[in-house]
């Protein structure tokens, strides 16, 4: 289990995210959280390359920052509709544009994550599909004065007031929070093995 794999670990959450903190808390980690001071850019790629890239470059900001024996987590969310990106939106007036585009539609959400660790890292992604009901203005003005979409991936939180929105979430839900948990343990028993050969 993870928290028995990084029971002997200094791990180093490179992200200030409420999210990931609560879920690595949940999971009996030990951490120390350091944020990466980077700007996440949109592009041409595919989102899930971008995401891994984010995360890629997460992890090198905080490795070169604590000792080489810290195991280095960090991680990027991004939300796509038709492969159009939906980052954090800039003001209330984006939040709002984001969730009439995501009004009774699906979409996915990809997390990347890089785990550093004795210079070597492992990258992997994370796909779930999320499907939002009808939203009308009201519901769309009403969410947005909550504060919530202001600091997330297309706007919109599925572990808060956005969760009354989701008719269907297909694949991993703590994908969708910020943090694929499954993908995270393959992840780590793969690195601590290779630790091992």
């Amino acid at each position: 289990m993870i928290h028995e794999l990084l029971h002997y670990k200094k791990v180093i959450l490179a992200s200030l995210s409420p999210r990931r903190k609560e879920l690595f808390s949940l999971l009996g980690i030990s951490f120390t959280a350091i944020p990466a001071e980077l700007e996440e850019t949109i592009n041409n790629e595919a989102p899930q390359t971008q995401a891994m890239q984010n995360a890629l470059r997460k992890a090198q900001i905080v490795k070169d920052k604590v000792n080489k024996d810290a195991l280095v987590v960090s991680a990027d969310t991004l939300v796509a509709l038709d492969n159009h990106i939906l980052g954090k939106p800039a003001n209330a007036e984006e939040a709002g544009k984001y969730l009439r585009l995501l009004s009774g539609r699906s979409h996915s959400v990809y997390t990347g994550i890089c785990i550093y660790y004795n210079d070597l890292a492992e990258i992997n992604y994370e796909q779930t599909f999320v499907t939002f009901a009808e939203l009308s203005e009201a519901e769309i003005n009403s969410y947005i004065a909550t504060g919530e979409p202001l600091d997330k991936a297309g706007a919109y939180g599925i572990q808060g007031f956005g969760a009354q929105f989701i008719t269907k979430v297909e694949g991993c839900y703590f994908n969708v929070m910020g943090f694929p948990i499954r993908l995270f343990y393959n992840m780590l028993k793969t690195i601590l093995g290779k630790e091992e050969l």
